[in-house]
């Protein structure tokens, strides 16, 4: 009896990758902006959100807010009057583009929104989805160590913007930038790397700029 090797993981990417360009398409056409936010846990997803949008103007932001439990950070962005949306995955480690389909439809979305959809803390699987996001922001730290893009190399491969966050504790910690930077440019020489702070809200005015820019260049 012959034997036939099956590449199941290629149509689970195929059947993600279509409800994804059909997720983009809807975005699209109402007007929404979709940044994909990667991190590890602790890296500072959340916080670095909370900067990016105090410094939107003309702009409604919305986020769903991904978490293996807990809707800690949905209640922290509610309160700030941040209208978001929590999925809890249970376990899974990153969120697909059927899930964001389906969740999408809790919002009422205007013109010219912002959807950032935080991914559930991990460097390796969310980077290996497309969920209908237009660009892949990773959020980084200098408290993470400067081998993160040796170490977990797709997340940076991926990403359209990279944010150190965490800058202003490099005084304190052994953080080697140039090593950092140089495994990001091996990997990916378009990606263009912010060092930011989400305690003090230094460099996110270059953050949220850049965002204005890539939104008004969209195809």
């Amino acid at each position: 009896m012959s034997k036939e090797k099956i590449e199941i993981i290629e149509d689970i990417y195929k059947e993600n990758n279509i409800i994804a360009d059909k997720v983009n398409k809807e975005l699209n056409e109402k007007h929404v902006y979709c940044i994909n936010v990667m991190g590890s846990p602790g890296a500072g997803k959340t916080s670095s959100l909370v900067q990016i949008i105090k410094r939107l103007t003309g702009s409604t932001a919305y986020v769903l807010e991904g978490d293996i439990e807990s809707d800690i950070d949905t209640i922290l962005l509610r309160k700030l009057g941040v209208e978001a949306i929590q999925i809890n995955t249970g376990g899974a480690c990153h969120l697909d583009s059927l899930v964001i389909e389906n969740a999408i439809k809790g919002f009422n979305f205007k013109e010219n929104g912002v959807l950032f959809i935080e991914n559930i803390g991990n460097l390796v699987c969310p980077a290996e989805f497309i969920i209908g996001e237009h660009i892949k922001m990773l959020i980084s730290s200098v408290a993470e160590g400067s081998d993160k893009p040796y170490k977990y190399p797709l997340a940076f491969e991926k990403a359209d913007l990279i944010l150190l966050n965490k800058a202003d504790l490099k005084p304190y910690i052994e953080f080697d930038y140039d090593f950092y930077i140089q495994g990001i440019k091996a990997l990916n020489k378009d990606a263009t790397v912010f060092e930011v702070s989400a305690k003090t809200g230094d460099g996110f005015d270059e953050v949220v700029k850049w965002l204005n820019i890539k939104r008004s260049t969209k195809n």
